[in-house]
């Protein structure tokens, strides 16, 4: 359920997005906060800027969570965001352990705003291949003090 504290941190986060295309770069924009409401970081897009295709706000702000905070933390802690994060970023979300996201607009709503003038093209995924070898080097770093000895399949 989005709070009216929630719809306050939403606002400050779009005013990020809006202030980043006054600066030459992309509308999209976060923050951090934590349990009480506390602005722990601020970040927007600067995808062209840095030439960079993963300066994704949402993605350095896990980045900064990651680095900065406590598991406990991190778990307590908002993201809020211009606009719905993309999968690279939703990754690294979870990845970062945060707590909870709040987005204003959805994929959808942007893809409305913002038609893609093509498609995107499909990168071909071949795979699993080489189990056994793969295995032996996860195990040897997950499980350093079990065998390293694939399962017999």
């Amino acid at each position: 359920m989005i709070t009216s504290a929630d719809k306050d941190l939403l606002r400050h986060a779009i005013a990020i997005a809006a202030h980043a295309v006054t600066l030459g770069d992309a509308p999209y924009g976060s923050l951090l906060a934590g349990p009480d409401g506390t602005v722990l970081a601020k970040a927007h897009n600067t995808v062209r800027r840095d030439d960079d295709i993963t300066a994704h706000p949402e993605l350095k702000l896990a980045r900064w969570a990651a680095r900065e905070l406590t598991p406990e933390t991190a778990a307590r802690t908002t993201l809020y965001t211009s606009c719905q994060p993309c999968g690279m970023c939703d990754g690294a979300i979870v990845r970062s352990g945060l707590g909870r996201v709040v987005y204003a607009l959805s994929t959808e709503q942007l893809i409305a705003l913002n038609p893609p003038s093509g498609t995107w093209p499909t990168v071909p995924h071949d795979g699993p291949a080489l189990h056994d070898e793969a295995h032996t080097a996860v195990a040897a770093y997950y499980h350093p003090t079990r065998s390293t000895n694939p399962p017999a399949r």
